[in-house]
């Protein structure tokens, strides 16, 4: 099998990114984007959706972290569709729940290339160490946008801000490998229409 990766760079006069992904993988992750919280989920989706990454990134930090995570999303979601090359042979949808502590987080995924974020989580505390927890929202609508994906993440429950986002990043992790996983059923596209989009 032709190993299904892909590498992006982005450089704008905010960010400097750059990564390499392996869908195929086997959970090995270098993520540096110098903001530790979001390099921690980051590392936490692609762990345990067994996809190798190496991301790197600069952004404008002095002023805040939002162009960074944004960008990274954007970036790791160009990877996403680009190892995905026409879509041929995957399974197409995925779900998965992933629990941490008191929390409990559901991800549902179609890789349709029609792109939607649906997002419902409970009120966080506005940060997490020094994360801006509004990003977490940013970071999946810029991925879902440049994967070409319909993703809908929800929060069953949780009252521990860490948890909730961890386990929501978990959770994407596992629903996004069951997606791109590979079905030797299928021939081409899996689409009653015979194409996506």
């Amino acid at each position: 099998m032709t190993p299904r990766t892909a590498e992006v760079k982005r450089t704008t006069r905010e960010t400097r990114i750059q990564a390499r992904l392996v869908l195929d993988g086997q959970g090995t992750v270098r993520v540096n984007t110098g903001v530790g919280f979001f390099d921690h989920m980051l590392t936490s989706a692609m762990v345990h959706g067994f996809f190798d990454l190496d991301l790197e990134a600069e952004g404008d930090r002095h002023v805040d972290d939002h162009h960074t995570v944004e960008d990274s999303g954007i970036v790791l979601g160009q990877a996403f569709r680009d190892s995905l090359g026409d879509y041929a042979g995957i399974r197409r949808f995925g779900s998965a729940s992933a629990p941490m502590d008191e929390a409990l987080a559901r991800a549902d995924v179609d890789l349709s290339r029609r792109p939607l974020l649906v997002l419902a989580m409970p009120p966080l505390p506005n940060k997490i160490g020094t994360f801006d927890t509004q990003l977490v929202e940013e970071f999946w609508r810029a991925f879902t946008l440049h994967a070409g994906a319909n993703l809908h993440l929800e929060v069953v429950r949780g009252s521990n801000g860490h948890h909730v986002v961890e386990a929501l990043f978990k959770a994407a992790g596992r629903a996004l490998d069951q997606a791109s996983g590979l079905e030797p059923r299928v021939q081409g596209v899996i689409s009653t229409k015979g194409a996506l989009g």
